[in-house]
């Protein structure tokens, strides 16, 4: 039988090095491959078509009621399509004749250009984003023969952006009531040193929550997913939890700091935001729950980034989160600085000299370890004496060689 001479027909990616390995691209990035087809006999082929496609599509069904005893079901479904490339890797001759390959292996190379604007490979519950790659093998008197590969494409998002690495603060307050009774007010302020971020990175958050009421609170943090699906004008969202944390309860009366208490990102994809139909956003939520009435939430923006922080950009916001909790102080001086003192009046002669040495290893202990300080050794030299016309040390008279008369 015919389709006994096929041993093997499917499409290998360059980025993959078997038949099922997942290849991942980047949008403006050209895809090559091959579509590969073993014969254990000779076989006669009509065509070999390729089509390259990407597409977002979303999907979902609501109830509605139209009366009390009329139901009906609405759907809304939309499609974005990015791309959509074709090519005929095996045409039949001019006169129509097929095309008759020997037994073995043969392999049909083909390359495409994606474009320059994509949104990353996404697979939610209403709606999807998918790369694929399909081959149709025509074949005189028999039916059509179909592989398909799909493939990955990650949007870059480069977290080190301006809008990116600014700090993002908030604060809010709740009255807490029970039974019309006023139980007192909870007040929480937190902020994060950026607002982008790369998975298995580690968010460092800086809150402050009051509890002024009667009663014990819980306070927790948490990184929130939300996915939203858009069709006609209406849209549909799923939102989930990434990863949270709990702190420690904060007794009546009290308050609780948090100074930079770490909240690690699990392996999550990145952050979809220029797709017209899926957007998918992260955000950084701060809840107090509160006994006896809803909880008192605290929202920041998040952005979930592919390229990570670098190395200096990682310095400069270690600083700006360390510090602007703690330049207080900065308000408090004055316009019109005073003169400074005279250096006799604050340091002493003893303490002067004392002073020109290096100190001790255990005096820099703190110093060293900081994050914005360091030593910087200063070498001291003995200074070279005062200028005068008058040779203070003249040569003697028995270092002089007599003059020859002769000469």
């Amino acid at each position: 039988m015919i389709f006994d001479r096929f041993k093997r027909f499917f499409i290998l990616l360059e980025e993959g090095t078997e038949r099922d390995s997942p290849a991942a691209f980047s949008p403006g990035q050209a895809v090559s491959g091959r579509v590969v087809l073993e014969l254990a006999a000779p076989a006669r082929l009509g065509a070999l078509r390729l089509r390259a496609m990407g597409a977002a599509r979303v999907h979902w069904t609501e109830s509605r009621s139209a009366g009390s005893s009329t139901a009906y079901t609405q759907s809304y479904s939309d499609q974005v399509e990015f791309f959509n490339h074709r090519d005929t890797l095996l045409a039949p001759t001019d006169n129509g004749e097929v095309t008759v390959l020997p037994a073995g292996r043969h392999e049909f190379p083909f390359t495409f250009q994606l474009p320059e604007t994509l949104a990353t490979s996404f697979e939610g519950k209403h709606g999807s984003v998918r790369y694929w790659v399909k081959a149709k093998l025509h074949r005189p008197w028999s039916t059509v023969k179909k592989v398909k590969k799909e493939f990955t494409v990650i949007e870059p998002i480069d977290i080190n952006t301006p809008a990116l690495l600014a700090p993002q603060a908030g604060a809010k307050e709740k009255l807490a009531r029970a039974w019309y009774c006023n139980r007192g007010q909870v007040s929480v302020t937190a902020k994060i040193d950026r607002k982008g971020y790369t998975p298995g990175e580690v968010i460092p958050i800086f809150a402050e929550i009051d509890n002024c009421t009667s009663r014990a609170v819980v306070p927790k943090a948490a990184i929130i997913q939300t996915q939203t699906f858009i069709a006609r004008g209406t849209k549909k969202q799923k939102k989930s939890v990434v990863t949270t944390i709990v702190g420690d309860s904060i007794a009546a009366g009290k308050r609780e700091v948090w100074h930079g208490r770490a909240l690690k990102i699990p392996p999550v994809g990145p952050s979809i935001l220029q797709c017209r139909i899926i957007q998918v956003e992260y955000s950084l939520k701060v809840c107090v729950d509160i006994p006896g009435t809803s909880k008192l939430l605290l929202e920041l923006p998040l952005v979930i980034g592919t390229i990570p922080l670098h190395p200096f950009g990682s310095r400069t916001s270690s600083i700006s989160s360390q510090y602007s909790v703690t330049l207080d102080w900065l308000s408090s001086i004055p316009e019109q600085p005073e003169a400074p003192p005279e250096y006799s009046s604050v340091v002493s002669s003893p303490e002067a000299e004392q002073s020109l040495a290096p100190p001790c290893r255990s005096e820099l202990g703190g110093i060293l370890e900081g994050p914005f300080f360091a030593y910087i050794q200063e070498f001291r030299f003995r200074p070279p004496p005062l200028y005068s016309e008058i040779d203070p040390n003249p040569p003697s008279d028995n270092n002089i060689r007599p003059r020859c008369m002769t000469c």
